[in-house]
């Protein structure tokens, strides 16, 4: 494993190209709770820039953050909490963190070692560790990391999460690389309003110094991406939305997806290659998604290797974006969180006894259920009762899915090329806690990273139902 030693070479602040012409924000009921979670942490490897040395890297690199953040002036504030106990964020360009730092011993392909566990140094190549959200009162909001490589570069962004959901992270990050290839005009200018439904008159209160973090932070855990092929996920798919049909895996052959125009699925059948029945297909798509085949897939997996006793429940939480199911929807570029958490609960005993089929299925329903009423409905019941979000696994038996495959996370070009991965930092871990990426290839393919106990990996590592599907 690489040394995770990394040397800070400066440290400065950034600030706003242009004067903020936003006073302040306030927090919303989505926001709030998030005030207990650790600033989110993310972050691209890149290929060597094409640049003479480390100074013409980080002038434009600051040049074009100072440019970003005059689009997205909540980013350069600080929260301020006022005497009615309402948290906003003063949009008052105090200014980012940027920091310089080097780790020329690592190579990318040292990063990136195949089938084995993330490097943990990736964990050196973030700011802010252990930093709740509240801390924000008196912490910028933001603090970018570019640390050097041998032959390449990290650049990793750390965000205040009661400010910031997965959509507006990235919309930040893929805006601050657009600014560094040189476009004029953005092409995906936030939305600050805030009359929504998210707005409300509910106070949320913290006792003296703030809230406390949730889970521990320092249990050993191993981390580790798992990569899913397109052509594996629809398989997943196919068997989730065709309970009781008999087919071995060489039956779904990968080199004839994409040969019909029914998302490309074919099943081989007495040695001749079928096409899915539109009806078929139809039926699949409109029930269980790729995305909750893989989830269920997953959480079967990983419950068996916990061997946990048949009787105990087990809870997958995802957390799902509210923006496209409200009514009137809220613009898909709004600012802040707009995020719900959905959990979905099934005794051992029949999340392992019953078949993919079963299992995504509680998943979809949920998910499918999680409507304009639902989300209002889960608004109404904060506000009667105003709480943080509590991370954690705290019975042995949880799994929280976070982030998202549809995210751009690739879309972050500097003017020198794709990302070669996307990684995350110590924030916002523990046992159970997975987070979802879009496979570098794109066309469907998926990343999981996952944490878990030191036992519990094992057994998933040698849990062929869903290693099959592991490439």
């Amino acid at each position: 494993m690489p040394s995770s030693s990394v040397l800070i070479i400066s440290k400065c602040t950034v600030y706003p190209e242009c004067k903020s012409t936003i006073n302040s924000l306030k927090l919303s009921v989505s926001d709030l709770p998030m005030l207990s979670c650790q600033y989110i942490q993310k972050g691209v490897l890149l290929s060597q820039p094409p640049f003479d040395d480390s100074f013409d890297l980080l002038t434009l690199l600051k040049l074009c953050l100072s440019r970003t953040l005059s689009h997205f002036p909540a980013l350069a504030g600080r929260l301020n909490t006022d005497s009615q106990g309402h948290v906003h964020i003063l949009c008052n360009d105090a200014g980012v963190d940027f920091v310089h730092a080097k780790a020329i011993h690592l190579s990318t392909a040292a990063l990136l070692p195949p089938n084995l566990d993330i490097p943990p140094c990736f964990r050196k190549f973030f700011q802010y560790d252990n930093t709740l959200s509240y801390e924000g009162h008196y912490k910028p909001l933001v603090a970018v990391q570019v640390t050097e490589l041998k032959d390449g570069v990290f650049i990793g962004c750390t965000i205040n999460h009661a400010v910031v959901d997965g959509t507006s992270f990235w919309n930040f990050f893929n805006t601050f690389a657009e600014v560094c290839k040189g476009a004029k005009k953005i092409s995906k200018s936030p939305n600050f309003s805030r009359e929504t439904p998210f707005d409300s008159p509910a106070v949320l209160r913290f006792p003296a110094g703030g809230p406390s973090v949730t889970f521990s932070i320092d249990e050993p855990l191993r981390e580790k991406i798992f990569h899913f092929s397109r052509e594996a996920i629809l398989k997943m798919k196919f068997r989730a939305n065709n309970p009781g049909r008999k087919f071995s895996d060489s039956e779904i052959e990968p080199e004839n997806f994409g040969k019909t125009t029914y998302n490309g699925e074919n099943v081989r059948s007495n040695n001749k290659i079928t096409p899915v029945t539109e009806n078929e297909l139809a039926k699949a798509t409109a029930a269980i998604s790729s995305f909750q085949s893989l989830c269920a897939q997953l959480w079967r997996s990983v419950t068996r290797a916990r061997n946990l006793d048949a009787s105990k429940t087990t809870t997958f939480r995802m957390a799902v974006n509210c923006r496209h199911r409200l009514e009137p929807r809220l613009e898909p570029l709004y600012f802040g969180n707009a995020i719900q958490s959905i959990p979905t609960v099934a005794s051992v005993g029949e999340l392992l006894s019953k078949d993919l089929s079963w299992c995504a299925g509680l998943l979809h329903q949920n998910v499918v259920a999680h409507d304009n009423d639902t989300v209002r409905r889960g608004i109404k019941d904060w506000e009667s009762n105003p709480r943080l979000f509590p991370l954690g696994n705290f019975d042995g038996a949880m799994i929280t899915m976070g982030s998202s495959p549809r995210f751009p996370m690739y879309d972050n070009d500097f003017g020198w090329g794709r990302p070669l991965a996307v990684r995350s930092g110590r924030a916002n871990k523990f046992d159970g806690k997975i987070s979802a990426f879009p496979g570098r290839e794109g066309n469907g393919s998926v990343d999981l990273e996952v944490v878990l106990e030191s036992e519990t990996m094992a057994g998933l590592e040698n849990d062929m139902e869903i290693m099959q599907y592991v490439s």
